[in-house]
């Protein structure tokens, strides 16, 4: 059997004969990973393969991807894949395709290579290791036929890395057994949705309630002490043997955006619930009490107003919410009570601060950072603050014909001005994550022969600190301002938000690090662009977040959005070293 402590002690020709089944046709890969022997945790190991592919050459890189096999292509029909090969496509059930769905793969593979050069790879197996549908496989064959070349490139060799990963686990026998519960329970309340297509789950919509009771049944279930709160935070209780001994809490949102994701927020929930599972079959407890809690609204769809969950938890629930209307005319007031809930004991929800010792999250990415860096997870610095605004641009409409360019006053022009001036200044300033976005863009009665008149646009601005977010705020006002000075055109700008940044707290960074690094996985680190409940937690105790890799380029908020048992798993071992370690 072969083992890590195995693969540590042999010799170079024996470590690269073991794992020469990895990546196809290409011993080199493990030939020159056995140098960077010991390995400490197989997490490490794969991440020294890895850096391998990632340091090798252009034409070693295209010819492990040329290695690969068509899926369902000349070598299948002639029964000439490898072993690997043969087992993964015979999961996904390529074996078994319809005419018509063959017919499609064969067509997708030769324009895949002809525009790419190299054959279309793609981990059957999945996120989860069961097997992608043959209708999966070709959807993403026909989403990535619409990709870059180079962006298809680092696609391709990530998908090759995940191939290898599941051949490794199966080569050492390591089941994500964690991680498997993590996407497995996601599926499941996955499956519960307000709409036929996608997953869409508001707040106190009936697919909201069904979603909070699983996941009260799962903490039970996993040893947790388990209630729903007046505003319908999901609460489990894993109980220290010290009565007297503080908490520290963890968790995140459940309810989602429409036709959303799977892990957003629901990952941090799920996650703390497989690590209370792990402890309560272990017999192991905790010198503190530990609570993770499901916030019930993070994303403000339903009645437009965000963070009903943790501002409850953290006494700033401004009762005024309650007479807020969702887009059926129905009050919130109302929509709580008909769920059984107590709006007078919302109060109560409130945590004592000097009870807390901190508050966790885990999170998937909802970006691309980790993805190109080819980490698994990420430790978090600080929850972006952000300023936006709505900028309205007057000129006059003229007639686009007899009115010479020196004469114009442009609304549009000077707004394509200012969104490259946007661009521009936001760039400077990577060392803080700052991002400026125009989000909304209008030309108010536009007509192909007519200047614009009128440009409305939005303004987004973010950072991990105030003081850059702020300078590059004074900065693109003051080229509002100059450009439309110079255009002649009339401007008006209203702030919408202003919201500050949430700093995560030093101590527990560096805990988390220090569990990341005990998995043999660099702790990187990296702020967040989007707003998280932990930006509330942070007004009454320390945070901390750690994310998770987001697949699929990086995308969220959408169905496409991914992650693998593997990383889910890692993610909750890392919980699992901080909790075990914390002081």
């Amino acid at each position: 059997m072969t083992s890590l402590k195995r693969l540590n002690t042999c010799d170079a020709e024996t470590f690269t004969e073991i794992l020469h089944g990895l990546y196809e046709h290409s011993p080199w890969i493990p030939q020159r990973a056995a140098a960077q022997r010991p390995f400490r945790t197989i997490d490490e190991l794969k991440l020294g393969l890895q850096k391998v592919v990632t340091d090798a050459n252009n034409d070693e890189q295209l010819g492990l991807i040329r290695a690969h096999p068509e899926l369902a292509g000349k070598a299948a029909v002639a029964g000439e894949l490898t072993p690997e090969s043969t087992g993964e496509q015979a999961k996904a059930g390529l074996n078994l395709c319809t005419k018509e769905e063959f017919s499609a793969l064969q067509e997708l593979n030769g324009a895949y290579n002809s525009k790419f050069g190299f054959p279309f790879i793609l981990a059957v197996k999945g996120g989860d290791g069961k097997g992608l549908s043959r209708q999966a496989i070709i959807a993403a064959f026909r989403r990535r036929l619409r990709n870059q070349a180079g962006d298809e490139q680092r696609e391709a060799l990530r998908q090759i890395h995940r191939i290898a990963e599941m051949r490794l686990n199966a080569l050492l026998s390591y089941v994500p057994h964690m991680g498997r519960d993590i996407i497995e329970w996601a599926e499941e309340i996955g499956a519960m949705s307000e709409d036929e297509q996608g997953l869409t789950c508001t707040y106190m919509t009936q697919t909201h309630r069904r979603t909070a009771n699983q996941l009260a049944k799962w903490m039970r279930e996993a040893g947790m002490h388990a209630h729903i709160d007046a505003v319908g935070n999901v609460v489990g209780r894993y109980l220290s043997t010290d009565p007297q001994a503080r908490t520290l809490l963890t968790g995140s949102h459940y309810d989602t955006v429409r036709n959303g994701g799977k892990y957003d927020g629901r990952q941090g929930i799920l996650t703390a619930i497989a690590v209370v599972k792990h402890l309560h079959e272990t017999g192991e407890t905790l010198p503190f009490h530990l609570e993770v809690i499901g916030f019930a609204e993070e994303e403000g769809v339903r009645f437009k107003s965000t963070f009903l969950g943790s501002s409850a938890v953290i006494g700033q629930f401004d009762p005024k919410l309650l007479d807020l209307r969702d887009r059926d005319g129905q009050l919130l007031r109302d929509v709580l009570t008909d769920a059984d809930h107590d709006v007078n004991a919302i109060a109560d929800i409130a945590r004592d601060p000097a009870d807390l010792l901190g508050f966790v999250e885990v999170h998937i990415e909802q970006g691309p950072v980790l993805l190109e860096r080819g980490l698994p997870v990420g430790v978090v610095t600080s929850i972006a603050g952000s300023k936006r605004y709505l900028v309205e641009l007057k000129g006059v409409a003229s007639h686009a014909g007899t009115t010479p360019m020196p004469m114009r006053k442009d609304a549009a022009a000077a707004a394509a001005e200012i969104i490259l001036f946007v661009e521009q200044r936001c760039a400077l300033d990577q060392d803080s994550a700052l991002v400026g976005t125009v989000g909304q863009l209008q030309v108010p009665n536009g007509s192909t022969n007519v200047i614009p008149g009128a440009c409305t646009l939005s303004l987004d601005i973010r950072a991990a600190n105030n003081a850059a977010r702020d300078a590059a705020v004074d900065d693109i006002l003051a080229h509002i301002e100059k450009v439309c000075e110079k255009r002649h055109i009339t401007v008006s700008i209203e702030q919408t938000v202003a919201a500050d940044c949430a700093p995560c707290a030093p101590r527990l960074m560096e805990q988390l690090a220090a569990a990341v690094e005990r998995n043999g996985i660099p702790a990187f680190q990296l702020a967040s662009g989007a707003g998280h409940d932990a930006m509330l937690m942070s007004r009454v105790t320390d945070v901390a977040m750690l994310f998770t890799r987001c697949g699929n380029g990086g995308i969220s908020h959408n169905p496409l959005e991914t992650m693998t048992d593997d990383d889910a798993d890692l993610s909750a071992r890392i919980l699992l070293s901080f909790l075990r370690n914390y002081t």
